[in-house]
Order: C-alpha cells, then structure tokens, then sequence
C-alpha cells in the first residue's frame, strides 16, 4: 500500500428495521496521498456513513478500513483517538462549534486538546482562518457568524492539524458559488502540496472540475463517474482503482 492511503475493502454497513438499509454495500475504494476523490450520491444514500466509517467513528458490519496500512476499526480506543486528532481532518456538515469561543479558539481546539498551548494553537489557527477568508473575523464567535462563515471555521479546524487524511461532508453546502470554488480549490491544493488523501462528498456539480477523480454512491454501491446531470469527469479523472491495485 501507498504510504497515506485510504484504502476500503468490501465495506459494509446496514441499519435494521422493518426493512433493512444497506447504507453501504461491499464499497471497495482507494484514495491515494495527493489526491482528491469526490463521491456524489443522493440524501440517505450513505454518503455520511461512509465518510464516518473511514474515519474510524462507525464501526463497519464487515470489510476493512486501513489508512497507512492500518485497520482503523481495529485501532485500540487510545491510538483510535489520536489517529482521529492527529491524521484525520473531519469537515462535518453540522458545525459543532463552541458558542462562547472566538474563531480562533474554535479552529484550535483539535490542536488544544494535542496539549498544544494556547498562544501556539492560535498562532497556527489564523494563517488557515486567513485561507478561508475570516481574516477580519478572527474573534468573532458564532453567533457574529453566518452560516457560511461558521461553516468556514469548521474548514480552518479540519485543517489547523495539517491531517494526512481529510473527510468533507458538504464542504460548500451553506456557501455562495463564489466562495464554494475558493473552498473547493483550497482542499485541491491541500491535497496535491501537502500530499493528503481527501474524500468528499457532496451535490455541488462544481466539484467535477476540481476532483482528481469523481464515484456516484447509489442503494450502497459505488460507480465510476458523477450523476449525469453534472456532465462529465474532469480531464484528471482515472478509472476506479481496485482495492487490489
């Protein structure tokens, strides 16, 4: 396996019930270092059980998770959790951001509770709020904030860490069209300089232009290329990659 590689092998997750959800349904997928991979799917699809399970806060029915070359399901809960704060970088689509902390101290918490002090934990917090375009919102909290904007802060938290891995779930969901490609375009250039694997899954159609590589999740299977409506891949784009290869 490639060093800082996300490789899912037969991956399974279903929830039970009258009828039962196969969420995810023997997905086999790699995302390589420097790459980005953008995974479309409707509402309930099983977009956001996938992002989960790859970063190790769901646990798989069956198949298996490795980054790195290692199991993350089968990480024990201490070296689970600084995997979690150390190499992974989690874009969720609720913000959970502090209300009475600033900007600042929202971005650095991943970094605050690596026993990071405070004064460097903000120190490398504000180059990443600056990326994302909260340069003059530094101390605001929340509830100065407008949903983009938060969800922004949320970007520069996922990202203060420098993760090797980096999961995003509607990363411009709650932003204009403008400031959605600045986004999208920053978490293209982390990959590609910083050498991160990055998965994303999304609806934005402008994420084709941008995405080494794009799937479509449907009833828990992955297929090679966005819905139609979004057009073709981008030049980039290769054919899915066993997980195997």
């Amino acid at each position: 396996m490639t060093a800082g590689a996300l490789d899912l092998r037969d991956v399974v997750k279903h929830y039970p019930g009258d009828e039962v959800v196969r969420a995810v349904d023997g997905v086999s997928l790699r995302v390589e270092p420097g790459e980005l991979v953008a995974l479309y799917g409707p509402s309930g699809s099983g977009k956001t059980t996938l992002l989960l399970m790859a970063g190790g806060y769901l646990r798989p029915d069956a198949g298996t998770i490795a980054f790195d070359g290692h199991v993350v399901s089968a990480m024990a809960p201490g070296e689970l959790a600084l995997f979690q704060r150390r190499e992974v970088g989690f874009v969720q689509q609720r913000f959970h951001l502090n209300a009475g902390a600033s900007a600042i101290d929202n971005a650095a918490v991943k970094l605050l509770a690596d026993r990071v002090s405070l004064s460097d934990a903000r120190r490398r917090a504000i180059p990443w709020l600056e990326r994302v375009g909260l340069g003059a919102r530094l101390h605001h909290t929340p509830d100065r904030l407008s949903g983009g904007e938060s969800q922004r802060v949320a970007l520069a938290r996922a990202l203060v860490n420098e993760p090797r891995l980096i999961l995003a779930d509607e990363p411009t969901a709650f932003l204009d069209r403008r400031r959605g490609h600045e986004i999208l375009s920053l978490l293209a250039t982390v990959a590609h300089e910083r050498a991160a694997a990055v998965l994303l899954v999304t609806h934005d159609p402008d994420v084709v232009g941008v995405a080494d590589r794009t799937f479509t999740l449907s009833d828990g299977k992955v297929g090679e290329g966005p819905p139609a409506e979004h057009g073709s891949a981008s030049p980039g784009s290769a054919p899915i990659r066993s997980a195997a290869s």
